[in-house]
């Protein structure tokens, strides 16, 4: 066994996966792009490429190139967009607690009515006076 042999693996006999450098991908699609319909799978059977290569990198460059073009990664208006959506949250979660301890005061309220209630019915049951209503 030599330096240069390997220890014989279950995928030992299994082609390797191909890199391409963006550079590479670049020259094949504008060489791709300016040949003519016969000449393109000349250039796919020279590189032992396949149509589905030039399919992904196209979209790739495409998606690249739009990003490129929009706004730039923690630029002022997404700084500004994260502000509001935190002071949204904020606002909502204040929302949620003024309308819970309002449920609480008017449960209450209610409570004390019904308390008022029945004692003014004891108190008359029982003959106590009560103050004159207004």
């Amino acid at each position: 066994m030599s330096t240069d042999d390997k220890p014989a693996g279950p995928r030992a006999d299994r082609p390797k996966r191909r890199r391409f450098t963006a550079d590479y991908k670049a020259a094949i699609l504008a060489e791709y792009d300016e040949a003519d319909r016969e000449q393109r799978g000349v250039i796919l059977r020279r590189e032992g490429l396949y149509s589905s290569h030039i399919a992904e990198w196209r979209k790739a460059a495409e998606a690249g190139a739009s990003a490129a073009l929009g706004p730039a990664a923690g630029s002022a208006r997404s700084r500004r967009e994260r502000e509001l959506d935190r002071e949204n949250a904020q606002l909502r979660a204040r929302a949620e607690k003024a309308e819970a301890e309002l449920a609480r005061t008017q449960a209450a309220l209610d409570l004390v009515g019904k308390a008022h209630a029945l004692l003014e019915t004891l108190s008359e049951s029982v003959g106590i006076e009560t103050r004159p209503k207004r």
